[in-house]
């Protein structure tokens, strides 16, 4: 597999310099991804280069993941209007080890091939590297001159930045420039990816690499992703879409390639899956046919959500979808998590009940008027359960004195009840 034809067709090139292609066609190629460990989980802005990763490993070359514990210390300035707090080893450290636990669900770290990915920490050869040895030793290669012509940093010292920028921040491009000459001597790596927002900060790399050791790097940057709208990509009203189902359920995470647009969705299988260009054509070709059926977005969230979570999440997912969207069973949603059932009826009205009314046991019509207003009358409730419309967690309500106790909470928490095809409440018991 010829790696840039391949990142070419997926849209996944937005510039590279001059020699890169036939470095790589040379024989097998380290090159490194760097990132950031300000949280102890990706969020799905990080995919992109993770998958530039993959994509590099799949075509025979050695992928290294490098975690930004010295850099993240400070905080990169590009495409960043003010300081980030700075973090501690210990967070630090904590951040790391979640991090590679998900890299490893895309690289294969363990093979005993030559191209196993490798995870790097730059806080391990920065730590008790001296201020004074620093400056001495890398600052002379770079000049001021040539740090100021950067586009991260001419944004920050503008006009219109109130900020400014703290001689720690300007520092950062020096340090991740070290990273790759650090890189480039001990793990033989000749490319660094990333972002085309990094594309100032890796040739420095390129350049100190040059001056200090008269050696050749190569860059490779892939397109910022955005949404078709112009939105920003991976942010929800509720925040990043994280790869960490504490953060982001699978449920969450599925909905969220669920519901891209049709322009984004073919966009987007290129870049966050391993299908290749045939397959994908044919899922674009239906979808063109089809477009009602959404292949494209089934197919997507289908890839997504097992490569980052599992085979048993994605089919959980696809039956919480059910439970608001479709026919489903009692049984389905009683599978479902604590989670995932407040995800799926986020949006539905909820109303708090004691939970001495339910161990007591209660009429579902005093219930559903007196305790919780999802009727506004005992008439009207009555006519509808008579017609079969009203529901408690999926089970058609056969009367509408029937009791209601423990026995009917899920979680022993929680009470569905579904008025008509479409109008669920969510009855919290406590």
């Amino acid at each position: 597999m010829n790696f840039v034809e391949e990142l070419k067709w997926r849209g996944m090139i937005h510039d590279s310099m001059p020699g890169t292609e036939e470095q790589l066609q040379k024989g097998m190629t380290s090159a490194y991804v760097g990132i950031d460990p300000t949280a102890d989980s990706l969020h799905i802005g990080h995919l992109v280069g993770v998958m530039m990763l993959k994509h590099f490993q799949r075509a025979g070359h050695r992928p290294i993941a490098l975690i930004g514990g010295a850099t993240g210390m400070i905080g990169d300035p590009s495409m960043k209007s003010q300081e980030r707090n700075l973090l501690d080893e210990t967070t630090l450290r904590h951040n790391q080890d979640s991090i590679q636990a998900q890299l490893a669900k895309f690289l294969d770290f363990d093979s005993d091939k030559a191209n196993a990915a490798v995870l790097v920490n730059n806080y391990d050869w920065m730590k008790d590297y001296s201020f004074l040895n620093f400056i001495r030793d890398i600052g002379k290669y770079i000049t001021v001159n040539y740090m100021m012509s950067k586009d991260s940093v001419k944004k920050r010292l503008s006009a219109d930045s109130r900020e400014g920028m703290s001689f720690t921040e300007f520092s950062y491009q020096l340090l991740q420039g070290y990273d790759y000459l650090f890189l480039y001597e001990n793990y033989g790596c000749r490319l660094q990816m990333g972002g085309s927002d990094q594309w100032g900060n890796i040739t420095t790399g390129t350049e100190l690499i040059r001056k200090k050791l008269n050696g050749e790097a190569f860059a490779l940057t892939c397109p910022l992703i955005t949404k078709a709208d112009g939105g920003k990509f991976g942010k929800t009203e509720s925040g990043n879409v994280w790869l960490d189902r504490r953060y982001t359920s699978p449920y969450k995470f599925y909905q969220f390639w669920l519901n891209v647009s049709d322009a984004d969705a073919e966009k987007y299988i290129k870049i966050f899956t391993a299908l290749d260009k045939d397959e994908i054509d044919g899922l674009i070709s239906e979808q063109q046919a089809a477009p009602h059926l959404r292949p494209l977005q089934k197919r997507l969230a289908q890839e997504v959500t097992i490569m980052v979570h599992s085979q048993e999440d994605y089919d959980l997912a696809v039956e919480a979808s059910g439970i608001l969207f479709g026919n489903s069973t009692s049984d389905a949603l009683k599978k479902l998590d604590e989670a995932t059932l407040l995800d799926v009826f986020a949006g539905v009205p909820q109303f708090t009940v004691s939970k001495e009314e339910i161990v007591a046991g209660i009429k579902a019509v005093d219930l559903l008027t007196d305790k919780a207003a999802v009727f506004p009358s005992k008439g009207e409730m009555k006519k509808l359960v008579q017609s079969g419309g009203v529901s408690i967690n999926k089970e058609k309500l056969p009367t509408f004195d029937t009791t209601i106790d423990t026995s009917y909470l899920l979680g022993d928490k929680y009470i569905l009840i579904q008025k008509g095809k479409k109008n669920y409440f969510l009855l919290i018991v406590q």
